[in-house]
């Protein structure tokens, strides 16, 4: 069981046009004291055919993190159109939303998200160069793709997948375990289409489960406050040594 249980999910302000910023509502529990810092990281995947056009849109660190339920708003620009190819701009791309601790990911979030223009005559008549200001980013929020890896934090109070099967081992070294794996994600949701790269797109999320817990909410900006801002619950957010740090809330 991993010491970090991310509960929730929930993608803000969309769909929205694509110059605007992006915004996630990440809700997590901490199981155990934690001494580092948790690094959430957004990655925008710009085209499916290399990953030379990844962009990491922003990082952020949180942390020490202690016993508890946190909160708190993640906030990126919009990806450099200028690093992303032509063909690429309009169409399906992938989301990754992942959490690391001492450099080791153990949960990776992928979204599809569909680019294409508000306006009807442009949809069927789009010019040769891309208008991007009337261009609408449409992030699949329904059905996220949620792949957890192991991950050794601090101290073995919480037994890993890794651990239990080795304790068995030793245990009955005639008697293998069998590996686990998690299932398929959520696929395409009607009107997306992924021009033929879905298999590479799949690959870079990971391979995924969707549970209810981890189904979205569009919710009001207005209800959210400040962008990027953490939100009060409860008692007053502990104090951090570093003031750039993202500061979630306990609750």
């Amino acid at each position: 069981m991993s010491a970090i249980n991310v509960t929730q999910v929930q993608v803000l302000d969309n769909p929205q046009f694509f110059g605007n910023p992006l915004q996630f509502e990440i809700q997590y529990e901490c199981l155990q004291n934690l001494e580092n810092d948790l690094e959430w990281k957004l990655t925008y995947v710009g085209s499916a055919e290399s990953d030379k056009h990844d962009q990491v849109l922003d990082t952020v660190l949180v942390g020490p993190v202690g016993v508890g339920s946190y909160k708190f708003v993640f906030q990126a620009d919009p990806p450099d159109v200028s690093k992303i190819p032509s063909s690429d701009i309009l169409g399906v791309t992938v989301l990754l939303l992942t959490c690391s601790y001492n450099d080791t990911e153990f949960i990776r979030v992928g979204y599809y998200v569909n680019n294409e223009y508000a306006d009807e005559e442009l949809r069927e008549n789009p010019p040769e160069a891309v208008k991007m200001d009337r261009v609408v980013r449409n992030i699949l929020a329904e059905k996220p793709r949620v792949t957890r890896f192991p991950c050794e934090f601090d101290t073995p109070t919480i037994p890993t997948a890794a651990s239990m099967e080795e304790d068995d081992e030793n245990r009955e070294p005639a008697a293998g375990v069998g590996a686990g794996g998690f299932g398929g994600g959520g696929g395409m949701a009607p009107g997306f289409t992924d021009g033929g790269n879905g298999g590479m797109m799949a690959s870079k999320m990971g391979g995924g489960e969707y549970g209810q817990q981890q189904q979205q909410q569009y919710a009001p900006q207005s209800q959210y406050g400040q962008f990027g801002q953490p939100q009060q619950y409860g008692a007053p957010p502990p104090q951090y040594a570093q003031p750039q740090y993202a500061q979630p809330q306990r609750y």
